[in-house]
């Protein structure tokens, strides 16, 4: 049970989740503090925009699993003052996976606008009956994340959570990135830092179901052991743009093998590297 578990969450990880939803939960209120406001990391985003969506179609094997939407809403919540992109999503099997597995994962971030980090993350998931609730706030002016029943940990100034860190990477200059070279950041998670690392492989041509795409191929390392046999049994392709939208993954595991494709897609910020 618990191998399914973390399988649900690296197809979640790979894709995540859903725009059409409000959060039902009181958001914190986090004071101004103009002292610490200018020590804030600026990263400039020319990736993404409110109102991009992104869905793609999940597959266990040659089963179609389910489906997976990421949306960012047109609302700017601010946190301490300062403006946020609200990113929302969910993860859903269905069909026969469904009925056997059923998966209802939802995720929500609340991203700085300058500074592309997270004020807060909101984690929901329900796969086969195990179900996860979390709620992390992050203060940027205290450096310090709180988890909740008082529990709080110490976060560097670009500490990411699982799904605000994809938006920042997708900033990530590539212009000239070289087979091989590797990206890094630190995600917070399950009370935990986490360093996330992707390598560099090499430009592909992929074609899907929506057309042919120019596109950069990278191999994130994962863990060996609890859900990858290797460092790198985890693909994924995203467009050669400056949008960085992911075109397809896929996820060799030790109980086999999972793949993400996109869809459709929705209010880009950028023309698509599309074949015509």
């Amino acid at each position: 049970m618990k191998k399914l578990v973390l399988i649900g969450t690296v197809v979640i990880a790979v894709t995540t989740v859903f725009l059409a939803f409000k959060t039902e939960k009181k958001l914190p209120f986090i004071p101004q503090d103009e002292l610490t406001a200018k020590d804030l990391p600026i990263l400039k985003n020319e990736a993404f925009k409110r109102g991009e969506v992104l869905t793609f179609r999940l597959h266990y094997g040659i089963i179609e699993a389910g489906i997976a939407t990421i949306g960012i809403t047109e609302e700017a919540k601010e946190f301490g003052g300062r403006k946020t992109y609200h990113v929302v999503g969910f993860g859903a099997t269905q069909g026969t996976f469904d009925f056997f597995y059923k998966v209802r994962d939802r995720y929500e971030t609340y991203i700085d606008e300058q500074s592309l980090v997270p004020w807060m993350f909101l984690r929901r998931v329900n796969e086969g009956g195990y179900k996860i609730e979390q709620d992390y706030v992050f203060n940027r002016y205290k450096q310090k994340v709180d988890v909740g029943n008082g529990e709080m940990f110490p976060i560097e100034l670009n500490m990411q959570d699982m799904l605000s860190a994809f938006y920042n990477a997708r900033n990530l200059d590539l212009s000239n990135a070289k087979p091989g070279d590797l990206f890094s950041l630190n995600c917070f998670m399950d009370k935990e830092v986490w360093p996330l690392k992707i390598k560099f492989i090499c430009k592909e041509t992929v074609t899907t179901d929506l057309g042919t795409f120019k596109c950069l191929k990278f191999h994130p390392i994962v863990q060996k052991g609890r859900v990858f046999k290797h460092e790198e049994d985890l693909n994924v392709w995203i467009t050669d743009d400056k949008n960085h939208i992911v075109i397809k993954g896929q996820a060799d595991v030790l109980v086999g093998s999972i793949k993400a494709e996109l869809t459709s897609y929705a209010n880009l910020a950028n023309p698509v590297s599309k074949v015509e």
